[in-house]
């Protein structure tokens, strides 16, 4: 498993962004995109008009949600910016003025980090977080083994060392420790989740469980004219007060036994389904499915031969041992659901891999 912050560290640098966030609505008619010509990459603002005038550096995430919502091609928007920056801000200030709407616009240490709908629900990491501490911090045999924030996502993950089961596979026996993950976008980049987790204690990968609590961050609609609108935290706490209610559950119930001990009789099922065909095609049939980019296909194959365990049980080993070796934290708790899909992929879906010849 990839390691990240310590949950001390966590807890501070969330305190920071906390203080230095800023977020409002506006009418894209306030809105313009100015081209900046600098030798440090950065090659347009955002120009917010509210009676004065403010400029936020535009981060890559704000941009492709930009190019989405304004409808230009990503590839014909990012090379617009890169050599005729220009253009692009004559492209996207038409799309604003002839088609106005009111938009959320989060910024953070002074640049804007996204572009969001006006329904968009600020389930942000600090409340969640404040939400997840004293459960983690003060129950007992509860530890945070992984925690990270990125431009991306918050996630906390941890483990309840009291309950713990053994699979037997080729390894003899692998001890697995039930957890949890929590998950949070701020940026429109996914849903607020806390779901089980698994720990394996013999090679340290972790694996996201299926279930769990998952929630949009969809709220309402906020009025504020044509005038650019900003926001607290405020006017948002009686909002988010009933989904973190469910938070606080689910976190507690995510070391649940009884369903740890289902679980691991379904993983040691998965240690009986063999691949019947070809490893290298298993893989590749494998990386279609899950859309695999080619190194990291190359990756899990290694993984899978050194395990020297043709199985499910082996292949979804070997796709969270390769979520180590990323370097995006994001992209390697990706692959860590990843590899806990694969136990519930229809039979008709797991065939496809094991015969892969």
């Amino acid at each position: 498993m990839k390691q990240g912050k310590t949950i001390v560290e966590l807890a501070t640098e969330i305190e920071r962004q906390s203080q230095t966030k800023r977020d409002m609505i506006a009418d894209t008619r306030k809105l313009e995109l100015i081209p900046v010509y600098s030798s440090g990459g950065n090659r347009a603002m955002m120009e917010v008009k509210n009676g004065t005038t403010e400029r936020f550096p535009i981060q890559p995430l704000a941009h492709k949600q930009i190019a989405e919502r304004t409808g230009i091609p990503s590839k014909y928007y990012d090379r617009m910016l890169e050599h005729n920056p220009q253009l692009l801000a004559t492209n996207v200030n038409a799309w604003f003025q002839n088609n106005p709407e009111k938009r959320m616009v989060r910024t953070l240490d002074g640049a804007m980090r996204s572009f969001n709908s006006d329904r968009y629900q600020r389930l942000d990491n600090f409340e969640v977080m404040a939400t997840a501490l004293p459960i983690l911090l003060h129950t007992p045999g509860i530890e945070v083994i992984s925690a990270e924030v990125t431009p991306s996502r918050m996630y906390i993950k941890w483990v309840n060392t009291m309950v713990e089961g053994e699979i037997k596979s080729k390894r003899v026996g692998d001890i697995v420790q039930a957890g949890g993950i929590l998950g949070n976008s701020e940026v429109g980049l996914g849903r607020l989740y806390v779901s089980p987790f698994a720990h394996f204690l013999a090679c340290l990968n972790g694996m996201k469980r299926e279930g769990g609590y998952h929630r949009a961050h969809l709220g309402k609609q906020i009025e504020n004219g044509d005038q650019v609108h900003f926001l607290t935290d405020e006017t948002k706490l009686a909002e988010d007060h009933a989904v973190l209610l469910k938070v606080r559950d689910f976190i507690a119930a995510a070391t649940d036994e009884a369903s740890f001990r289902g679980w691991l009789d379904q993983m040691q099922g998965a240690t009986e389904q063999k691949i019947e065909g070809n490893p290298v095609e298993a893989v590749e049939v494998l990386s279609q499915q899950f859309a695999f980019a080619k190194d990291e296909s190359t990756s899990i194959l290694r993984h899978l031969i050194e395990g020297s365990d043709l199985s499910r049980y082996g292949l979804m080993n070997a796709v969270t041992r390769t979520a180590a070796d990323m370097e995006s934290y994001d992209r390697a708790s990706e692959f860590e659901a990843a590899g806990g899909a694969i136990l519930t992929l229809p039979a008709a879906d797991w065939k496809r891999i094991a015969v892969a010849a």
